[in-house]
């Protein structure tokens, strides 16, 4: 078994009608295209990332998975359902509107084989002036007035719209509709899930040209119209040098950490710990390093192995931690 390390990906690009070169400006290389998403972290049938660093570099999550198990990921780092990593980390530039959409819980009779409810997390990384996202019902809205909403094209006057700017967070249960809207980036957590339902998509065609598939019934079955349990924040008056705890769920648990001088940490057991490097730089070091530190940047994403012990940050970064409860 190799010596745990920071593992670091291969980010799979997707194209997406509302993506545009916003990722870039991380120092990615999506490739020509409106490319909506970067999946930084994934052991999914839709994408797998590949190691880009270190002895595993090649290998793919679904093979560091396979081959070093519990070890590296923790005693709760395969998912009991699929098998597979149980969670998925997505850079999203949102050029434009994203479909109006909810997702599922694991439960719901109607998921594919195999698949996974979709509980997710965004941090906003950047926002445009007056940039905003749709984020639950508008209160009384229930099943019959979405539906009769969809029937006859004001599905619009039932959703919430929340102005959004760098820095904020948003909770996003399965049951929540929700969608992002031009001008955000955000960093994404969720369970590893390509499950959505779409409710509305602005009659706009796809990138056949043709319109883009609904599943109203679907979104009608799951959504939920009393709450699911959506929060959000403001985390701008996080404190360098401890943990603020942006959501907590059956899932993840994730938390946003400011470093402005060393600050020694360590993994768990039970778990593996992902690192998204939200703004600044500065470093990564840990024991036993067979290599120089990594230098950490902002749009990095990192997978620390349970087994890796203590490491330390340090420079002028922001960073959110994810693991599993």
């Amino acid at each position: 078994m190799p010596t745990p390390y920071p593992l670091q990906f291969q980010p799979e690009f997707k194209e997406r009608v509302w993506g545009g070169r916003a990722l870039e400006q991380f120092g990615l290389t999506p490739p020509e295209g409106h490319i909506g998403e970067g999946w930084m972290i994934a052991d999914h049938p839709n994408g797998t990332t590949k190691v880009l660093n270190g002895a595993l570099a090649g290998k793919g999550l679904d093979e560091v998975r396979e081959q070093l198990g519990t070890a590296w990921l923790g005693t709760k780092g395969v998912s009991e359902k699929g098998g597979r990593f149980p969670l998925l980390i997505k850079l999203l530039d949102c050029n434009d509107d994203l479909s109006v959409q909810v997702h599922p819980t694991d439960d719901y009779e109607a998921l594919p084989p195999g698949e996974l409810g979709k509980t997710e997390m965004w941090y906003v990384l950047d926002a445009k002036p007056g940039a905003h996202i749709i984020y639950g019902l508008n209160e009384g809205v229930d099943r019959a007035v979405l539906k009769e909403a969809l029937e006859n094209g004001t599905v619009m006057d039932t959703l919430r719209q929340v102005p959004v700017e760098a820095g904020d967070t948003f909770f996003i249960p399965a049951g929540t509709v929700h969608a992002l809207c031009a001008g955000v980036v955000v960093a994404e957590i969720q369970q590893n899930s390509d499950t959505t339902y779409r409710i509305y998509d602005y009659n706009r065609p796809g990138l056949d040209g043709k319109p883009r598939e609904l599943h109203v019934e679907d979104s009608l079955n799951v959504t939920a119209y009393e709450g699911a349990g959506a929060t959000t924040m403001k985390t701008n008056d996080a404190t360098p040098g401890e943990w603020l705890k942006l959501a907590e769920c059956p899932y993840f648990v994730v938390e946003k950490g400011i470093v402005a001088e060393r600050w020694e940490l360590s993994t768990s057991a039970e778990s593996f710990t992902i690192l998204v490097v939200c703004e600044g730089s500065g470093t990564l070091e840990w024991d036993n390093a067979d290599s120089d530190k990594i230098e950490l940047k902002a749009g990095q994403c990192y997978l620390l192995p349970a087994n890796l012990g203590s490491y330390t940050l340090d420079g002028n970064t922001t960073v959110l931690r994810s693991y599993l409860p």
